[in-house]
This record gives C-alpha cells, structure tokens and sequence, in this order.
C-alpha cells in the first residue's frame, strides 16, 4: 500500500509530506517543476482540475486534495501511527474544530496576502485586501495561541499533524504579534528529527 504526493516545495503540501513521514507510511514525492505564485502545468488538471498541490493519490485511486481533509484522513485511516486523536477519544473533538478553523480562516488568510487577485476584481484594491488578510490571519493564530497547551502542541503534550499545519502556516504570518506558544510548536515541529530535512528542503531557516 503506497500513497502518491504530487507536491513542489515550499508549498503548504510541506505538511503532507511531513505527515507521510512521521507516520512511517510509503510514499513516492512526485516534485513538480514550478515555484509557489506559479502556475502548474495545465497536464496536471487531470490530476487536480483546481491545479493546486498537495494532491494526494490514494492505494485505491481516489485523488485527495486540501491539507486538511488529507490530514485528517491519515489520522483517520492509520490510528496506530497517532497522528492525532482517534474518533470516540479525548481531543477527537477539538482536532477535527482547530483543523477546519486552521484552514477556513488561517490558511484562507494566508492565500489573501499571495494572492489578492482571487479575492477581487478591483486592482487599487490588493494592498487593502493583503492588509485585512494580514489582519485576520494574525486574529486567528492569537486564539490559536490562547488555546494551545503551556507545553507540547495545541491540543495537549503530544503533537500531532494539526501542530505540523499551525507551524507551517504560523512560519507565513508577516504581521507583528506575540505568540510564545506557536513560537514553541513550531521550534518543536522543525526539531523532530525525521521532520527537520523536510522543513528546511520547503522553508530554510525559517
């Protein structure tokens, strides 16, 4: 049973790989020519229509997209690996809300400042809509911060794929803010030895 990754780095499919990875689970990185704020290649709709990376191709087939359904199909699907909190189990609840919260209104934040073009139509209008996206992604990762546990991850001591998505996104925030617990995560997350090659190959030093 081997998953497929098409993937470029530097992109947010950096938590996939990381994903695969800390749960041990076979892969093949398929590494597409392109830089992030580039557009793929029009082959690769037949992949992905929406011709965005991560796209994950199941054992069966079946071809996943967006880093959040993905990771929380890999916790759903190898509960033995604990990538996160089991259904039925304590912080099940709690994963499945920050996970949708992270991208609903982070990692939309984040796609706001790169890419203001998708969100209007108005071209004076970019500087203001990178602010707000600056703004909001900044008010959601202080909650984040307030919510994550004074030691280990968000959720509680152990970390989980849901800390591998807040520091990759947490890493992109320009704004200025203090967040001394997302600061820990994210120095946890790029620490983890069998993470930290990943997270330098997609991000440096950052």
């Amino acid at each position: 049973m081997t998953y497929t990754l098409y993937n470029r780095d530097g992109s947010g499919g950096f938590v996939v790989e990381a994903a695969l990875t800390m749960g041990g689970l076979p892969f093949e990185l398929v590494s597409l020519e392109s830089t992030p704020g580039s557009p793929l290649a029009e082959s690769f709709r037949a992949t992905n229509p929406w011709r965005q990376v991560p796209a994950l191709l199941l054992p069966d087939g079946t071809v996943m997209t967006e880093c959040a359904a993905i990771l929380i199909y890999l916790a759903s699907a190898h509960p033995e690996k604990r990538l996160g909190p089991g259904f039925g189990e304590p912080g099940y609840a709690s994963f499945l809300r920050w996970m949708v919260f992270t991208s609903v209104n982070v990692y939309e934040a984040v796609l706001r400042v790169g890419y203001p073009g998708r969100y209007t139509t108005d071209n004076t209008a970019q500087a203001a809509t990178r602010e707000a996206g600056i703004q909001r992604m900044g008010e959601a990762l202080q909650l984040l911060d307030e919510t994550a546990a004074d030691e280990g991850g968000i959720l509680g001591p152990d970390l989980t794929v849901l800390d591998m998505y807040v520091a990759m996104l947490f890493i992109w925030f320009r704004g200025d803010l203090a967040l001394p617990r997302l600061i820990r995560v994210a120095a946890k997350v790029r620490s983890l030895p069998v993470i930290a090659p990943i997270w330098r190959r997609h991000f440096g030093d950052r």
